[in-house]
């Protein structure tokens, strides 16, 4: 237990003091908080780090005062601050020396009232008693929080989350299963949009973010579904929040899904490489380049700074038993029936465009699963054509004919039968 950074920090009282900023925007916004602090949530206005050979100091400054929780997670080795869900409006991010404990880090919403700044570091350190300031000097509020060098037997042994820390993450499958699996004898279809939140994917270089089109996509895909009148869709997340991989494959099964379809978008650093491709579940990987995609997409939630103590690796050791075979293989012939759809819609890799390796997120045992990736937003013509409405009714619509197809080739029935069966 990190009894010292695991302490909720002393609040300082609420003042009204001024702000100083840099950014007129952040300031305006912090400004208003404090007017109106049930009006606005807390901003965080600055960041300021600061390194030496002994110590690493990280300045984050709010609009108003709030509860913060300071822990470490090891392997990979990181420093958590959890806090309320707050809005990031800082005017830079810090610059980073490369020699000192911090190796990067990134910020973020987690989850629904809960935001998240994770620090990756490059060697243990020790979390003091962090702090946050009242206002004075033209400041305002400042969580100050001090990393100093330690061993790595006493990181491994303080690591961990908090048990008794109250933002902990509650299993969604309760929550999946108060909501209630009935499905009123419709095929249950789960649409999984990757990442979210803290944890935004692959960018292209206009900006678009992978997170934000894969949402869209997934919405686009329920209404496409829901419009046939044949499927209850249950999305894993409807908003800009972090879902962790594990979670995702627990509501599958939560909701008795009948098919799992998980949305993302590539990356490559062969910028002429495009078209969509589909992966499925399998002890190995097709190819180095699949391998090295499933172990990106599987570090989701290392990036977000899920506690992943006990957690076997989801690339390494994928146990397969024989009632997992029959869903592969239906996994296996869902994906072709979406390659075969997909080009009414959108360019298709042209090479080995059905791949297979160890994704976590497809790893529910008794739900047949596909991850599609849309396409490359390093790609300039495929990250144009995600930018548009039309392409993600066009993808929605041909994904959506792949799975009425997917049902009725099972029932043998035609796709109005096929949720009746």
């Amino acid at each position: 237990m990190f009894a010292a950074a695991a302490q909720p920090i002393p609040i300082p009282a609420p003042r009204d003091p001024p702000v100083a900023t840099s950014d007129p925007i952040g300031a305006l916004l912090a400004q208003q908080a404090l007017a109106n602090p049930q009006a606005a949530q807390p901003v965080v206005m600055g960041l300021k780090l600061g390194e030496s050979a002994g110590r690493s100091r990280f300045i984050l400054e709010f609009s108003d005062p709030v509860d913060v929780r300071v822990f470490t997670l090891a392997n990979p080795n990181r420093v958590v601050f959890d806090m309320p869900e707050v809005l990031w409006r800082m005017p830079g991010d810090a610059r980073l020396t490369g020699k000192g404990a911090v190796r990067s880090y990134r910020y973020g919403l987690f989850r629904k009232g809960n935001s998240r700044f994770v620090v990756d570091l490059n060697k243990p350190v020790k979390v003091e008693t962090p702090q946050m300031l009242p206002p004075e000097g033209g400041a305002s509020f400042r969580l100050v929080v001090d990393l100093t060098p330690s061993t790595p037997s006493e990181f491994l042994a303080n690591a961990g989350w908090p048990k008794d820390a109250p933002g902990a993450i509650a299993p969604l499958e309760s929550m999946a299963a108060s909501q209630g699996p009935a499905s009123g004898g419709k095929r249950v279809v789960i649409v999984d949009a990757g990442h979210g939140g803290i944890d935004p994917g692959t960018h292209g270089r206009s900006g678009i973010l992978e997170k934000n089109v894969v949402l869209s996509v997934a919405k686009e895909l329920r209404r496409a579904l829901e419009a046939t009148g044949r499927y209850r869709v249950q999305l894993t997340r409807d908003n800009d929040v972090f879902i962790p991989l594990r979670e995702r494959v627990n509501i599958a099964r939560a909701f008795h899904g009948d098919l799992f379809v998980s949305l993302h978008a590539d990356s490559n650093d062969h910028r002429e490489v495009r078209g969509a491709s589909v992966y499925t579940l399998s002890e190995d990987a097709s190819d180095r380049e699949t391998a090295k995609l499933a172990e990106k997409e599987n570090m989701s939630d290392v990036i977000a700074g899920v506690d992943l103590t006990g957690e076997n690796s989801p690339v390494a050791t994928i146990l397969i038993d024989l009632a997992q075979r029959d869903t592969m293989n239906r996994s296996a012939r869902f994906a072709e029936t979406v390659i075969g759809a997909l080009p009414s819609a959108t360019t298709l890799r042209p090479s080995s465009p059905h791949r297979s390796a160890g994704f976590a997120v497809l790893k529910a045992p008794d739900i047949p699963a596909v991850l599609i990736e849309l396409g490359y937003l390093t790609n300039s013509k495929d990250e144009n054509e995600m930018g548009t409405a039309a392409w993600r009714r066009g993808v929605a619509r041909a994904i959506s004919s792949a799975i009425d197809a997917h049902f009725a080739a099972e029932t043998g029935f035609g796709p109005r039968q096929a949720a009746n069966p």
